[in-house]
């Protein structure tokens, strides 16, 4: 990619962002590599990269838009189907959030490294494979069946999203596969998940970096951010058609060769 086109660059981070941010194959390893080699600089401060993550995941509150607004009428009533999603929403929120907050810091520092990235892409394919093949017989078969338990392990499992190259909807969908979660309904509560949790995460990032945040190159921005929404848009809809026919074995075959590709990269650059 020539330099003389960043704002084709910033479309391409956007789609890639939106293509990876909700199936099991990691983003933020797809988006190291395609920014490795385009030579994509983004404005500093993390704006951009904080831009087409807030795409993405607004075109998830817009896919489940009506089943949010609900939640939000019918969760400060007792006994009620929305206040029983809303619990099971934050117990599994809350692992992520503790241990974010506890060591953003050092998993930031030590471990956002290419290396890390295409190692956790190969171990993450492995068991994504190992899981759809001796997975446990699916008896939760949709989201409201997931009880407080099965939400909080699923918690625990997101958590370990934070090695960068695991992926945070494929740490999730593993955790519920393995719990006894249907794929569909797998794939379903990691994306409402990822609301409260990558909305947390910005919020996060913006404070972390608000004395370095640019907004100058606002064309680069827009570009990212409406082809990140666009694509996360088609991206969820396709998901949730397909998955309970496909499985998840064709992304762990997809991570284990991408893992193995930058392995062979990194060594030979």
């Amino acid at each position: 990619m020539a330099e003389s086109s960043p704002l084709l660059s910033a479309l391409l981070m956007g789609v890639v962002e939106g293509l990876t941010e909700f199936v099991p194959v990691s983003s933020t390893g797809h988006l190291i590599l395609l920014g490795e080699a385009i030579g994509f600089q983004g404005p500093p401060g993390k704006t951009f990269e904080i831009a087409i993550q807030l795409g993405a995941i607004l075109a998830v509150v817009w896919v489940y838009r009506a089943m949010l607004w609900r939640i939000a009428l019918g969760m400060w009533h007792a006994r009620t189907t929305e206040r029983y999603y809303a619990v099971n929403l934050a117990l599994a929120f809350l692992p992520a959030a503790a241990i974010g907050a506890t060591l953003h810091g050092p998993i930031t520092t030590l471990l956002f490294t290419p290396w890390v990235v295409a190692v956790a892409l190969i171990v993450g394919g492995v068991v994504i494979i190992a899981i759809e093949r001796y997975q446990p017989h699916a008896w939760i078969r949709t989201v409201p069946e997931i009880g407080p338990l099965t939400a909080l392990l699923i918690g625990f499992g997101q958590a370990l999203a934070m090695i960068p190259g695991t992926s945070r909807s494929g740490a999730t969908i593993i955790a519920a596969l393995a719990l006894g979660v249907a794929r569909r309904a797998a794939a379903e509560f990691s994306f409402v998940l990822a609301i409260p949790t990558m909305l947390a995460a910005t919020a996060y990032s913006l404070w972390k970096a608000r004395e370095a945040l640019d907004f100058g190159a606002g064309g680069l921005i827009a570009v990212g951010f409406c082809s990140a929404f666009a694509v996360a848009l088609v991206t969820v809809r396709a998901v949730l058609a397909v998955i309970g026919r496909i499985g998840f074995t064709p992304f762990g075959w997809y991570r284990i060769a991408l893992g193995s590709a930058m392995l062979v990269w990194l060594a030979l650059r």
